[in-house]
Parts: structure tokens; sequence; C-alpha cells
């Protein structure tokens, strides 16, 4: 922006507004009044409230209430903001007033300033632009309508990656064997695969957790204006509306069940909140598994080796961390911190308004954005590359005192017990103290304590190998 300033108006008086600003007054003042984080609303947000302008000036001409021309102006200058070309005219804070009033005169100014340049002629930013809308439903829309977008296009083809990469890896090392644990501490044994599968099973989860809110995000408030009556829009308004929307976004748009519950509340919001939290616990649980996986390279389990990405120490010559994992494990302590933000905001529905719509916005978009991005870290920098050490997982395995579980049907739980402190305690492998303190021939024992035969019948309905 220049030095240079001109003179706008709105019903409140006059106030300068730099020279070269595509927004007007109303932006102006909410750019005075709100210095609060330097944080603006997502490109993601600003590009589907975009998205609903124009679609709303389709709708309003296809309603015989908008002249065509202005129309045309308003859907190519709307078009412009929706492919991010004029981000920077989109200053506003998201601490701001709750409805998010500042944000959408923001876009109807801009949106109105283009569409005049383009015209040349006056296009008004509220009678031309938002006619038929309110921020109360325009905003609310926009949340939906962003999050939707961001999921489809961001979020899940990053898990459906993740989910891939971890179906090859669960091929590629399925058959090794290792100890399985409980509590930290040594159990029975399991494959990798197996291993594997757990974690694929929560990202496919998620997936359906994702595509289970699909119908509630996919239904929009616009059309409700100002309380939820629809005054000042056509009764056919919103059915329209969500029908221009989805011929533009390629998504099924639908118009709301019920204005007042699609404006009051941001119910939908806290659901789909809810479910990153989910798929984020998942990555948190992934992530610090690899990492125990990969502790040490001595003093450690030393399972795997993660692919060595950067040093790991100012000080130490030689070390490298899991520094995919603790930024996947950072990301999610964030997403459920914004969960718990979004929480809180959806319950301040306020009789026929939420009045922190910015908020559940900015945290909405940000979850759905870290998720995404993440999840393809994790997969091809942490995942695709690690390296299995077979070695200390095998020494690890014949050492194993709880083996001797597979010979409580045989011998009793007391008797294995017994057998079980005596092999740890000399450090002795289990088949060895067994074949002294049992009558059990050699073969049977080696039979009964295989490690691959107990992991295959360590899963009893899902999956027993790389699968």
């Amino acid at each position: 922006m220049t030095n240079s300033f001109r003179i706008e108006r709105d019903s409140m008086g006059e106030l300068q507004v730099p020279a070269d600003a595509l927004w007007g007054a109303q932006t102006q003042r909410a750019v005075q009044n709100f210095p609060i984080s330097g944080i603006a609303l997502p490109r993601a947000f600003i590009g589907a409230l975009a998205l609903v302008k124009q679609a709303a000036a389709r709708a309003n001409t296809r309603l015989e209430l908008l002249d065509a021309q202005i129309a045309q102006a308003i859907d190519a200058a709307a078009a412009d903001v929706a492919a991010g070309r004029h981000d920077e005219h989109f200053p506003i804070d998201i601490f701001q007033t709750g409805s998010g009033t500042s944000t959408n005169m923001n876009a109807n100014e801009v949106i109105a300033s283009l569409a005049t340049r383009r015209l040349g002629k006056p296009v008004h930013p509220n009678d031309h632009v938002n006619m038929g809308q309110s921020s109360n439903d325009s905003i609310p829309t926009a949340i939906h309508v962003s999050a939707a977008l961001s999921v489809k296009r961001e979020l899940v083809p990053a898990l459906e990656h993740l989910r891939d990469v971890l179906r090859t890896k669960e091929r590629e090392v399925g058959n090794i064997v290792k100890t399985g644990r409980t509590h930290l501490m040594d159990a029975m044994p399991i494959t990798l695969g197996q291993e594997l599968s757990g974690w694929r099973t929560q990202i496919e989860h998620g997936l359906e957790r994702l595509a289970s809110v699909e119908p509630r995000l996919h239904a929009l408030a616009q059309g409700g204006t100002a309380v939820g009556t629809g005054i000042n829009a056509h009764p056919q308004f919103g059915l329209r509306f969500s029908q221009e929307l989805s011929d533009l976004t390629g998504l099924s748009f639908t118009v709301g069940r019920n204005f007042f519950e699609g404006m009051s509340s941001q119910d939908t919001a806290v659901e789909l909140s809810g479910q990153l939290k989910v798929i984020a616990v998942s990555l948190m649980k992934i992530a610090n598994d690899l990492r125990w996986m990969n502790s040490g390279p001595l003093a450690g389990l030393a399972e795997i080796a993660l692919p060595a990405l950067q040093p790991g120490s100012s000080i130490m010559p030689g070390k490298v961390n899991p520094v995919i994992p603790e930024a996947t494990t950072m990301v999610a302590a964030q997403v459920i911190g914004n969960d718990t933000t979004i929480t809180i905001a959806g319950q301040s529905g306020n009789f026929q308004l939420n009045v922190m719509l910015p908020l559940i916005a900015y945290n909405l978009l940000e979850s759905i954005r870290l998720l995404a991005n993440v999840s393809r870290a994790l997969a091809d920098n942490a995942i695709a590359g690690f390296k299995v050490n077979e070695a200390r997982i095998a020494e690890a395995l014949d050492r194993n005192p709880i083996l001797v579980t597979a010979l409580n049907p045989v011998i009793g739980y007391e008797k294995g017990a017994a057998i079980a402190k005596k092999a740890y305690a000399e450090g002795k492998p289990i088949r060895e103290v067994a074949q002294k303190m049992t009558d059990l021939p050699p073969e049977e024992l080696a039979k009964l304590l295989d490690p691959a035969d107990l992991a295959r019948g360590g899963i009893k309905g899902g999956t027993s190998g790389g699968g």
C-alpha cells in the first residue's frame, strides 16, 4: 500500500483509506479497530467467501433480481478473488466482530471495486454484491464451504497417501516377528506387519470419520439472512444458491434443514473439529511409536532406523533425531488445542447467532491444513524410508520371558510364572529354562514357543500378516 489516501464514506461518516486499496470505509474501520494479532483469515476462507458471492450473484440473476451486466461483473470479480489474485486486500484480524461482519463487508467492498472497474459504472457492495445475504448466513456458509473444500482437496488426499504408504511398508516388513509391548513392557510377539496394520486402520477410520460429517458439512445456512427468517431474500434463493455453488465447486451442497440451527450454532464445525482431533490423536500415537522404535541407537530399542534428515545437536556430533515424528506430535498437540478453542467458540451461540465465527473458521482451517501437510511428511520422510534392525529385534525376541504364556494351557500359569522369573533373572532364553523346569520334549517346546506361530495366532478376526 502507498502512503497516499482517498476519502471514503459510510453510514458513520468519512475516513481515509489507502489510495490503492480495493476495500472501502467499513473494512478500513475494522483495520483500525482490531490491531490485535496481525493474523488474517486464511486463503481458504477468503476463497470460499468469494465463491459465496459468486454463487449469490448467479442465483439472484436467475431469480431476475439482479441486473445481468452487474451480475456478470460481480461473478468475474468474485472469481478473481476466489483464485487468490487479491489476497493482500483482505487485511482484517481474526479477532474482530464475532459475526465476521467486517470480513463479509471486506469481501463485498473488494468485489464491488473490481466489478465497478470492469463494468465502468458503480456496483454497490451492499445492494448488489451482498444482495439477499447477511453476514449472519454468509460467514457460517463460508465456514462450511471452506472446510468442505479443504478436507476434500487437501486432507483426504494426504490421509489416503499416508494409508497407502503404510500399506506398502506393511507388506515390505510384514513377516518380521518382534516383541509386542503393553505398558511399555515385553509382551507376546507380533509381526511388524500387524503393528503397521493397526496404524493403517487408524488412518482408514479417520477417513471414514471425515466422510461421516459430509452430509451436515455440505448443508448451508445461506438463505437465512439476518436471523433465520430469510428477510430480504427471495424464497428460492437458498436453493438456487446451493445449486450454483455446487456447480462452481464440484461438491454437492444443499440447503440446511433449519436456518435457525445453521446460524445460531456451529455444531457441525465442532463435530468436524472433533474428528480432526481423533486424527491428530492417531498421528500422535503413530509418531510416538516410531520414536520409541527408533530410540537408541545403543541405549534404546533400536528396532528401526528412521531416515537421517539433519544433524540432531549443536553440541553432540553425529547425533540424529526423529524430527518428523516430533513435528507430527507438535501438530497433533496444536490440533487438539484448536479443538478446545472451537469447542468453547461453539458454545457462544447466543439466541440467533454464534459470535465467535472468525475464530472457528481460522482454527478449523488451520487444523485441516496442518494435518494434511504433516501426514504427507510423516508418510514420505519417516515411514516410507525406515530400515528394520532385524538382528536387534531377534535378540530381544529370543530372550523375551513372556513367551512362556504359550505354555499356560500345558503347564499352568504358576509354573509359567516361575519359568519366566528364572529366565529373566538369569538372562537366559525362555526355551532353555523351560526345558530344565518341565518334562516337555524339546521339539514340543520349540513348536509351542515359536514366535512366528505365536504371532500368527495373536490376532483373532484381524490381519495376521502384512496385508
